[in-house]
């Protein structure tokens, strides 16, 4: 998101200005970055906020009296930024380190009074602090809560129809950081906001006949939402519903799953000695891996790494190399392999030659890639199968949850058959078009509350622990009993 303006003050008999922007602005949009004062000497006058909460983009005042008169101070936003804490393989849970911006400059009056309008920003929702300082010395603080917010677009559309959620102002603390999707009474998956700064955003497919479903957010720690939290310890928690109209007309079907592959991998690996190009690719795209410095003439062997095992059978796992391919180097030294990417566990492997007593060493990324339906449609208890290439298998990617028509059916794994998942599905529901999604999430790891384990990420796009992952979408046309397709080879 872009950093928008940050508020625009003047000063004018002790009051301040601010000129309030179109759309809310991140925290750090108030302005730069400071280090919150420590508390001495007791607290200083009296800092209050109007009105106590609302939305991002809403307007707020933070007024300041019996404060010494004639004085400048400085008003913070107190919030956090959110991390996600992996190793190379494993979980670990989520991090919240404290960061504080400057709001603005403020001076008080000759009667020690100053007020002070801003726009409540895009941040964590709940509680947020707004402190009074001096120097290094904090005068006062008073509380200012975000309101939570929900948006759904379109409101209807035929089946298919991508339907976007827009969820801001969701905590970062326990009981306020953890939220669920039901999509007509049934589980569809979890909404993290963790390197987002409270906002989530994600599309899910219209499902269901013609007429209203209802979408439902409510919380959910422990796995799966959390459906009486009015006699929780923490009563306050929002739930929303909304309704989207399924209409009749064309439906709206996923793109060819060729197509669903990433394009983009905002973090590879670093090249070493043997570059690979392109850096990252799915099973059995071609790959160019080259490096220098060789011996002219002598023939090389290309080694690749990769992790076999599993997590649950007792035996463990461990990292081996096999030689995959062999070339000689040209007259410059330069040594160059054309190769297919191996059939393997997605994620980021090593390649090295063994040249002599060196070791010269590289890195390569395998993505998931999954083949169209092998039968797509028939009528209900119809079999088809659901084939995919390069899943990962690490406790961040070694999982993907199927969903069907918005409701989580459950997951598979791939780490045992090295990247490959096959499955196997039976249509259900009435007549018409179904949908199947494949979403990533977090198969274990060390953190306990929240429990978001083994269940779908719907916000993997823009804040998945880890690597970046992809997800699935499959279309599947349930007939009327008696017509059958043909399996495709």
């Amino acid at each position: 998101m872009n950093i928008r303006s940050a508020v625009v003050a003047c000063f004018c008999a002790g009051i301040i200005f601010a000129a309030a922007p179109s759309l809310a602005a991140p925290a750090s949009g108030f302005g730069p970055e400071v280090k919150a004062g420590e508390a001495r000497d007791g607290y200083a006058g009296r800092l209050d906020v109007a009105p106590e909460h609302g939305k991002a983009g809403d307007p707020f005042t933070v007024s300041g009296t019996n404060l010494p008169p004639n004085q400048e101070f400085q008003l913070i936003w107190r919030t956090v930024n959110g991390r996600w804490n992996v190793t190379e393989s494993q979980y670990k849970g989520r991090e919240f380190v404290p960061v504080a911006y400057q709001m603005a400059k403020v001076k008080t009056d000759a009667t020690g009074k100053f007020n002070a309008k801003f726009v409540t920003p895009e941040d964590f929702g709940f509680g947020n602090d707004i402190l009074l300082q001096q120097g290094n010395r904090l005068l006062n603080q008073t509380g200012y809560s975000i309101d939570m917010t929900v948006d759904v677009t379109p409101k209807s559309g035929p089946p298919g129809t991508p339907i976007t959620v827009t969820v801001k102002g969701i905590g970062w603390r326990s009981l306020y950081n953890s939220w669920d999707l039901l999509y007509d009474n049934a589980f569809t998956g979890w909404m993290s906001a963790v390197t987002t700064h409270g906002s989530a955003k994600f599309t899910i497919p219209a499902t269901g006949v013609a007429g209203d479903h209802i979408l439902q957010i409510v919380h959910g720690a422990l796995v799966f939402p959390y459906l009486n939290p009015e006699q929780n310890p923490a009563p306050g928690r929002p739930r929303f519903s909304t309704t989207f109209r399924v209409t009749s007309g064309a439906p709206v079907l996923p793109a060819a799953v060729q197509q669903q592959t990433l394009k983009t991998v905002r973090v590879l690996p670093p090249q070493g000695e043997l570059v690979t190009t392109p850096h990252f690719s799915a099973v059995g795209e071609p790959i160019k891996v080259s490096g220098q410095g060789f011996q002219p003439g002598k023939s090389y062997k290309l080694n690749w790494t990769h992790v076999s095992g599993s997590r649950v059978s007792g035996k463990g796992y461990e990292e081996s190399a096999n030689e995959i391919a062999q070339a000689t180097a040209d007259a410059a030294g330069r040594l160059e392999f054309n190769i297919k990417t191996p059939d393997d566990l997605g994620g980021t492997h090593s390649l090295f030659v063994q040249d002599g007593a060196k070791r010269k060493s590289g890195t390569h990324l395998i993505k998931a890639t999954a083949f169209p339906l092998d039968v797509t449609k028939g009528p209900v208890g119809t079999k088809f199968t659901i084939h995919l290439k390069g899943v990962g298998w690490t406790e961040t990617a070694n999982i993907l949850h199927v969903v069907y028509d918005n409701n989580y059916t459950g997951y598979v794994c791939a780490f045992n058959s090295q990247g490959d998942v096959t499955f196997y599905m039976q249509a259900t529901g009435a007549p018409g078009w179904h949908y199947i999604d494949l979403y990533p999430g977090i198969y274990k790891g060390s953190e306990r509350e929240p429990n978001n384990y083994e269940i779908p990420q719907l916000t993997y796009k823009d804040d998945h622990p880890g690597e970046d992952l992809g997800a699935f979408h499959f279309a599947f046309e349930v007939t009327p009993s008696g017509t059958r397709q043909a399996r495709l080879n």
